[in-house]
């Protein structure tokens, strides 16, 4: 007589089903462990240094973009009101890089011009049209300050002055032309020492201290050139003269 346990065969499917879950389970939890550490270790990352990349392009583009370009022409363009004039400048280096001045974007002394030279380099502009009256340079160190005393005389009221130094700019400079250049507002000029780096911009008949100015003595355990400071630069927007 042939007898069939239904229960007992229930009971051994449902322990077969449950073995199977738990195997699964044991195969696949840590599979997904697995996955979610391999995920984050390959995916943060990735984003991260992506990130860090980015960064790292646009801070050397703005840190290693030159003032001026190879061809001697102004890099960027400075816009002023109607009534002001723009001007970029920097001081020589050492006694390699001559300085360069330019007003309205435009070069009016440097190297390209064959009218930059050692110790200090002077523009003088017509403070009502912006029009170059005059330019020079003056050898401070074995040079004669007589010639610079005698053009800063001839400055006339409602004229700008824009100054560079450029290798030695003080040796020669006596009190007389100390005296003529603070005259114009420059508050550095008494205090010029030896190889120091020098840009002003100042004017006659200013009644008040020129705010366009840059100083930076030499000294040996800051200089970036051994025996002189790094170059400077000045830009900015000088007001018409108006009488």
């Amino acid at each position: 007589m042939l007898t069939v346990r239904v229960g007992k065969i229930k009971m051994a499917r449902r322990q077969h089903f449950k073995g199977w879950l738990l195997k699964c389970m044991l195969v696949l939890v840590p599979l997904v462990v697995f996955i979610t550490l391999v995920l984050q270790k390959f995916s943060n990352p990735f984003k991260e240094d992506w990130r860090r990349s980015a960064d790292f392009d646009m801070s050397s583009l703005i840190s290693k973009a030159p003032s001026i370009l190879s061809d001697g022409s102004a890099a960027m363009k400075i816009d002023c009101a109607e009534d002001h004039f723009s001007f970029f400048m920097h001081s020589g280096a050492a006694n390699v890089v001559p300085p360069k001045i330019y007003i309205q974007n435009n070069l009016v002394l440097g190297a390209a011009l064959n009218n930059a030279g050692y110790g200090i380099n002077i523009v003088v502009m017509n403070g009502r049209t912006g029009e170059v009256i005059k330019t020079g340079h003056f050898d401070m160190y074995s040079g004669d300050v007589n010639p610079l005393i005698d053009l800063l005389q001839s400055i006339e009221i409602g004229s700008v002055v824009l100054v560079a130094s450029y290798d030695e700019p003080s040796s020669k400079l006596n009190k007389d032309a100390r005296k003529l250049i603070a005259g114009l507002g420059s508050s550095a000029v008494q205090s010029l020492g030896f190889r120091d780096n020098w840009v002003f911009v100042g004017g006659k008949g200013a009644a008040v201290k020129s705010n366009f100015e840059k100083y930076l003595k030499s000294d040996g355990a800051t200089n970036m050139y051994e025996n002189w400071p790094e170059l400077i630069e000045l830009q900015g927007c000088i007001p018409k003269y108006l009488e």
